[in-house]
């Protein structure tokens, strides 16, 4: 390989001014498998491009770069077949933001924002943070082990009342890793155009799809009708490690809509961090070659994930078709009704609680990580979760 995957970085002693939420949660005898930032280190190509702009030295206001929002239109329309527009694009800081935003600046307060279940925790907080409604409906669970999690476009609609106004959407699905088939995706837009729902369509970890030859399509893109009433939230964070530098985008086609989310966006937010829209042209210009040996290995993690799976006593899962996270269902392993915090004590491994993403009984699991780290956490997940 031409980049390094291989080799842990040290991220756990934060002497040299690299404190990380995730590897200073919890003490140095734990192995952490939770939040969803990888530790790799970025593409080569981003960290000179930072380097450049930290030698400048003056990091006063800055604005979005012509030619950021022309590198994100090349990228759309080789990897998607979306041809977008410069003046599409809100850049801000984080997709957790935008997500805030669009409730406050499509709904009123009272009003359902709706989404499903198992689904990112923030997801979950919009509604309570904003003094919306919220609202959820679960997805299909998988009849027998393997099959994946489906949409369960009934379940939907009848969570829908004459309050709903927002639907969040997850496109590929955190924490599941399902890629929505076209069939599934046209019954969505169908309800949401038939119910007038307003529609933010999260696709944050759709340049991680795990299948060979797999190709992401936006919903927009798949169903044009929609782009009147949606909000595409996009970041190269999750795919190329930057979340630390909150820079995401908003991909907004309507005009009015598009006025009506800057507008709300006013006072709240900071302006664009300049380091972080650097790192974002940056890996979008010149990170192709980075990322498709990161989809390599992370191909061979979940492979080996899958085996150890296998092995593991009252545990199921479906193999996630993208992002780097996978999804345990460990209710039937004997570990209680806080499993996490099982694994957390008696094996060392810190996973996310599936509670968080409104379905007890499950972990999240990060395999964005070196192979060796991987191999130790698993190792020691085995002395719980191991058949006899």
């Amino acid at each position: 390989m031409a980049y390094d995957f291989a080799t842990p970085v040290e991220r756990r002693h934060p002497e040299g001014g690299w404190a990380s939420q995730k590897w200073h949660r919890y003490g140095d005898d734990v192995l952490p498998l939770w939040v969803a930032d990888m530790d790799f280190r970025s593409p080569p190509a981003v960290i000179d491009a930072l380097q450049a702009r930290v030698a400048h030295g003056v990091y006063g206001y800055g604005e979005v770069p012509a030619t950021l929002t022309e590198t994100l239109c090349q990228w759309s329309a080789h990897h998607y077949d979306w041809p977008i527009q410069p003046e599409w694009q809100q850049w801000l800081p984080g997709v957790v933001p935008a997500l805030h935003l669009a409730a406050l600046a499509l709904t009123e307060p009272g009003d359902g924002v709706l989404t499903v279940i198992p689904i990112y925790p923030p997801f979950l907080a919009v509604a309570e943070r904003t003094g919306r409604l919220p609202q959820q409906a679960m997805l299909q669970a998988p009849s027998n082990p393997g099959e994946p999690w489906q949409l369960d476009i009934d379940a939907l609609e009848a969570a829908i009342t004459s309050r709903t106004r927002l639907l969040l959407w997850c496109h590929p699905h955190n924490p599941t890793g399902r890629v929505w088939h076209h069939e599934e995706l046209a019954a969505l837009a169908e309800l949401v155009e038939r119910h007038d729902l307003w529609l933010v369509s999260d696709e944050l970890h759709c340049d991680l799809l795990l299948d060979e030859g797999a190709c992401h399509r936006p919903l927009v893109a798949a169903f044009p009708e929609l782009a009147k009433r949606t909000i595409t939230l996009w970041a190269p964070s999750k795919t190329f490690n930057l979340a630390g530098l909150t820079s995401a985008c908003a991909l907004i086609p309507e005009p009015a809509l598009r006025q009506r989310f800057a507008a709300a966006a006013k006072g709240l937010l900071p302006d664009s961090n300049i380091l972080g829209l650097v790192a974002a042209e940056a890996a979008y210009r010149e990170g192709e070659s980075w990322r498709q040996e990161l989809l390599s290995v992370l191909r061979e993690h979940r492979a080996t994930l899958e085996a150890r799976v296998a092995g593991w006593q009252g545990v199921r899962w479906s193999a996630p078709e993208s992002t780097y996270l996978a999804w345990l269902d460990i209710r039937e392993a004997g570990l209680g009704n806080a499993p996490h915090k099982r694994l957390l004590k008696e094996a060392g491994v810190a996973l996310s609680d599936g509670a968080a993403f409104g379905c007890p009984g499950f972990v999240r699991l990060n395999f964005g990580t070196t192979a060796s780290q991987l191999e130790a956490a698993l190792s020691r997940m085995d002395s719980l979760l191991k058949r006899d």
